[in-house]
């Protein structure tokens, strides 16, 4: 196995793991398969083609295109000189949104995992040996992710600004990350102490949902801590600041570099190290508590298992035919009882049904709801559409993978029923409860008025729901095994889903400056919806003998 980098970097660490009880040599073995097997690509189960084969390297710590863009952009926040409580506030808001997320929907599932016990508790691992390898695995990724995203500022910033910025700028990064990680772990803890077994997988799934909505709101006040009037930025001090992490590490560079020298400032710099080391400190002392607590995720419940009644009703009046409504129960119920899917797909849920209402209101002027009611924000309704992009994507992924040699078992004369009835499952009980909920938000912001744009967005939302399908690999319902690094080679068609969705958007509000555009819009769109779902699947068929061999 490869002696990584940063395993001869935690060498020289070694003597403080051991007076923390860790025995390092076997956290050194044990990071090092872990950090192996992250470099190695998961083959598929139904992999069978010459580009699953040709294609086996990848690794979740590989640098992503996207996040080195966004670096990028953060240099714009250092390369300012003066008002640092500004720029660095925004810089480490972007930051902590991006780090977060990523941290909640990705790395989730491996704070939650189960499986090392099985092997390693039967061997002579010390109980705090394992955890912090657990724990470091998570800090390595996370570090990792951070300097993809904060790498370039901070570079820029050594130049730019001198060795003492950039000494407290890494020094904050270091922080940040701590923080986002112990949070975030202490939160699982808080939820796994309160409620068991089967009960407390789906607490956890709406945990992910109010931590996203959470992140989301929280950076949106960033922006509000700060009077711009004049070409000019102040600063305002207010109780409810104390509480965003954003402006505790941007006060010591305004502390020790810029003008201002007053004692909120002096708190909130004490606070930006005091509170990480703090929260780190009881973290370590709570992990053995947190392992323990982990085992009620293996218990079974024995309440909240679905009658099937719904589905059966729903897949009698939506599908064709008795494949695709068979097809349309297996994935609602797979949607309800995977873990892994939930857990990546619930925080996209909370960000869409939050995006489109800080989108309203970042764009109001005045402020008043007047401003509201008679512009046309409500097309910021088109945004709640993002779970789609996640959903469609993560339909593919399960656990229970390697069941899914069922497809060669039962005598499927083609795939078309199969995505069809995946599909509308995916829209009946992600999209449609999602719209439902912003519609009426949006009927009581907006008035009346609005009842026959909804009826546009939705047949808009139903024509999109199909392209995200079109536009990624097809692959059949449950059938591959989740891999971080292979889920990141979407990112390209995400972009253009995006743009795709901004287009409807922007159609939208070409028809509204028609007189009785909507009226003609409608009817357009009840076509192009059945012409897309009655032809989109019928060049995904497969006849049984050319669906890829199992492989074990």
């Amino acid at each position: 196995m490869n002696d990584f980098f940063v395993l001869r970097l935690l060498d020289r660490l070694q003597g403080g793991f051991r007076r923390m009880g860790v025995d390092y040599p076997v956290l050194r073995s044990i990071l090092q398969l872990k950090l192996t097997m992250d470099g190695r690509r998961t083959p598929t189960v139904l992999a069978g083609g010459k580009e699953s084969k040709q294609n086996t390297d990848g690794s979740p710590f590989r640098i992503q295109w996207i996040y080195l863009l966004l670096g990028l952009a953060l240099i714009a926040f250092v390369v300012p000189e003066g008002n640092y409580l500004f720029s660095m506030s925004i810089a480490f808001g972007i930051a902590m949104f991006m780090i977060s997320t990523t941290l909640i929907s990705d790395f989730s599932s491996v704070m939650l995992d189960l499986r090392d016990k099985n092997i390693l508790f039967v061997r002579p691992v010390n109980r705090r040996t394992l955890n912090m390898a657990k724990s470091l695995h998570i800090m390595i990724y996370l570090f990792t992710l951070t300097l993809t995203i904060m790498g370039p500022s901070l570079l820029v910033s050594l130049f730019r600004q001198g060795v003492l910025f950039f000494l407290i700028y890494a020094a904050e990064v270091i922080l940040m990350d701590c923080l986002i990680l112990v949070f975030t772990g202490l939160i699982y803890l808080l939820i796994l102490r309160v409620f068991d077994g089967e009960k407390l997988k789906d607490i956890i799934n709406y945990v992910q949902i109010i931590l996203s909505i959470g992140i989301t709101v929280g950076y949106q006040l960033i922006s509000r801590l700060f009077d711009m009037a004049d070409l000019s930025i102040s600063f305002k001090p207010a109780w409810w600041q104390y509480f965003l992490a954003p402006v505790w590490f941007a006060s010591p560079f305004e502390r020790l570099l810029g003008e201002t020298r007053s004692s909120n400032l002096t708190v909130m710099a004490v606070l930006a190290l005091v509170i990480p080391v703090l929260l780190l400190a009881v973290y370590i002392k709570l992990m053995p508590l947190f392992e323990r607590s982990l085992q009620k995720l293996a218990e079974q419940g024995v309440g909240g298992k679905d009658s099937g009644r719904l589905p059966r009703r729903l897949s009698e009046i939506v599908c064709r035919s008795k494949e695709e409504a068979m097809f349309f129960r297996f994935t609602w119920s797979m949607m309800r009882n995977e873990r892994d899917f939930k857990l990546k797909v619930y925080p996209t849920f909370g960000l869409s049904l939050i995006l489109p209402f800080i989108f309203i209101f970042n764009s109001l002027s005045s402020g008043k709801m007047d401003a509201v009611r008679n512009s046309r924000a409500f097309l910021f309704i088109y945004f709640s559409a993002l779970l789609m992009m996640t959903a469609v994507q993560m339909l593919r992924y399960s656990t229970s993978y390697k069941a899914a040699w069922i497809y060669k078992a039962i005598p499927i004369r083609e795939t078309a029923p199969v995505y069809r009835g995946m599909l509308k499952a995916a829209v009946l009980r992600l999209l449609l409860p999602l719209f439902v909920i912003e519609s009426a938000i949006f009927l009581w912001l907006f008035g009346v008025r609005l009842v026959p744009h909804l009826i546009i967005v939705l047949l808009s939302l139903l024509v999109y729901s199909v392209l995200c399908f079109r536009l990624l690999p097809k692959a059949l319902p449950f059938s591959e095994k989740y891999s971080a690094a292979r889920q990141k080679d979407f990112t390209g068609s995400a972009f253009l889903q995006l743009f795709i969705l901004i287009l409807f958007a922007g159609l939208h509000y070409l028809v509204t400056l028609i007189p009785f555009g909507i009226y003609i819009y409608a009817p357009i769109l009840v076509i192009a919806n059945w012409w897309i779902w009655s032809v989109s699947f019928s060049d995904a068929v497969s006849e049984p003998r050319q669906i890829p061999t199992l492989r074990l």
